[in-house]
């Protein structure tokens, strides 16, 4: 790969400010810095911390950053826009809040669609010219590097080409570094940006950036397309959080130029760190990282199909378009009723039992996990109710830490409104026979609670662990109005989460199945030995 570029090529990330748009995030100052470290560490060249001046949260992020963060890779920039119609950039508020602010750069905002300038502005098309000339070129006199976004410059283009281009040149002439071209609303495909970014690169001769929403599902194919037009400066978000459906995602951007284009784009080793910069992020902003995210989400490299996984076991890059430690994640086999011995022995390899000599084994789970799976049961999200069912075909019987001989769950409904829930479990353990009640907020946390209870003293791992998520579904009935209810856990020792499944009638036994096999996969991992 070529080496890592000193300013040649330009990875903006917009998190902090056009990320932070999305419906469902409202971004702390304390969330902000800590996604700009994350950003930082990645190894990102620009990280747009907001707007100062525009709202005292984004004011306080720059004054803390400076203080709070010592950015070993990033700069920190501040967005806002030229200066307004009729007035002096030296005199306009928002420009001087941009300077107080301390960002070495600088991103300014300009109109270049000939209709926005009119109807939004309220100017005329040459004073617009003046307002982006003369705040690049006082910013510059005051030692900030410049940055133009022009909005709207695709439909701008589409509306009034010759239009949108002066805008550019006014830019480029006034001393911006880049005038980077928005896809505002999204609506461009491939072919189309790539078209226009070379022809405005070969009539105003100025450095281009691509900045593109995803409203058409197009953002980093269209983020690619113009950096095969000529662009050098790409703006994206992690994860692709954004306003509306989002905005170029940064991850499979950057592993694109990295690995596709063979491009150095981040440090040394950074990309390895990915799938986990991306899925701290997603902590930080409170939502779940998706699954299918390209790259770096966890069915990234995940196979289901049998036939895959007879070529996955000869060659993993048959069926990989990259090896995933490249970008921090891992492969991963599914079991399910797709699956072939080639599928069952990978995923036992993967859990640590080597089945490749035993055609029969490998036979036997593959048969009981098409029985179970057509009964309700499903392993590609409970991997340890899969690895107990391994483990049972392998030692010839299950792992035992307890026997249960009944439980019972009961709802209460009292007359002043209050609802009591009890459960009671009959159970032995280590030869002694214990009764254990607990009361939860729900039939099944009281059944969890009786559970734990009645084998805390015995089993004193169990104090660790905890449920950290519950999931009930209603499968299709197979008898006239009869339903069965598959439950998934998960469940966690505050070091690793893993996920079980039950299935039955309702959704206390259903409950039940999962929990014996959450306590019980998680004294194996903790060590215990089974009582036989």
């Amino acid at each position: 790969m070529t080496a890592v570029p000193d300013d040649s090529f330009h990875v903006f990330d917009t998190t902090l400010r056009d990320g932070a748009q999305r419906e469902g995030i409202n971004l702390t100052v304390a969330d902000k810095l800590a996604i700009a470290r994350h950003l930082d560490e990645f190894g990102v060249g620009f990280i747009e911390g907001g707007w100062p001046g525009a709202n005292p949260r984004d004011t306080e992020f720059f004054e803390r950053a400076r203080a709070e963060i010592d950015f070993r890779h990033a700069v920190l920039v501040a967005f806002g826009a030229t200066r307004k119609p009729g007035v002096r950039a030296e005199d306009d508020p928002q420009v001087r809040a941009l300077l107080d602010s301390g960002a070495p750069v600088i991103t300014l905002v300009a109109k270049s669609h000939d209709r926005h300038v009119e109807l939004a502005l309220r100017t005329t098309l040459e004073e617009n010219l003046a307002m982006v000339r003369d705040t690049v070129t006082h910013l510059r006199e005051q030692g900030r590097r410049v940055f133009v976004d022009c909005e709207h410059f695709f439909d701008g283009y589409r509306a009034n080409p010759e239009y949108a281009k002066a805008v550019v040149r006014a830019a480029h002439e006034a001393g911006s570094e880049v005038v980077v071209l928005c896809d505002t609303n999204g609506g461009m495909l491939p072919a189309q940006v790539s078209a226009v970014v070379r022809t405005v690169l070969t009539d105003t001769g100025a450095r281009l950036g691509i900045h593109a929403q995803d409203d058409t599902g197009c953002a980093v194919a269209n983020t690619l397309a113009a950096v095969d037009a000529g662009a050098t400066h790409v703006q994206c978000t992690a994860n692709g959080y954004g306003e509306r459906v989002g905005n170029s995602n940064l991850f499979p951007v950057v592993a694109a130029l990295e690995l596709k284009y063979d491009r150095r784009v981040l440090p040394e080793g950074a990309l390895g760190e990915m799938t986990r910069i991306s899925h701290a992020i997603a902590e930080v902003v409170n939502l779940t990282p998706s699954t299918h995210q390209p790259y770096v989400g966890v069915s990234a490299f995940a196979h289901k199909a049998g036939l895959h996984a007879s070529a996955i076991k000869v060659d993993p890059d048959l069926y990989q378009h990259i090896d995933p430690e490249l970008v921090g994640n891992t492969m991963r086999m599914l079991v399910s009723d797709m699956a072939g011995r080639a599928s069952i022995e990978l995923k036992g390899k993967e859990l640590g039992y080597d089945l490749s000599g035993d055609r029969a084994l490998a036979g036997r789970v593959v048969e009981r996990v098409k029985e179970r799976e057509l009964a309700g049961y499903t392993y590609e999200a409970a991997d340890a109710s899969f690895e107990l069912l391994l483990r049972d075909e392998v030692a010839g019987g299950a792992a035992r830490f307890f026997r249960v001989e009944s439980w019972r769950a009961i709802v209460e409904q009292r007359p002043d409104g209050a609802q009591v829930n009890e459960a009671t479990v009959k159970l032995w353990a280590k030869g002694e026979r214990i009764v254990a009640t607990g009361e939860g907020n729900g039939p099944v946390d009281a059944l969890d609670r009786a559970l734990r209870h009645g084998l805390e003293r015995i089993y004193p791992q169990l104090a660790r662990m905890e449920l950290v998520d519950y999931k009930v579904r209603i499968l299709e009935g197979r008898h006239g109005t009869e339903s069965t209810t598959r439950v998934l856990v998960a469940t966690s020792d505050g070091g690793k989460e893993w996920s079980t499944v039950g299935v039955g009638e309702n959704v206390i036994a259903a409950s039940w199945q999962a929990l014996d096999d959450a306590y019980t996969y998680g004294l194996i991992r903790a060590g215990v030995q089974p009582q036989g």
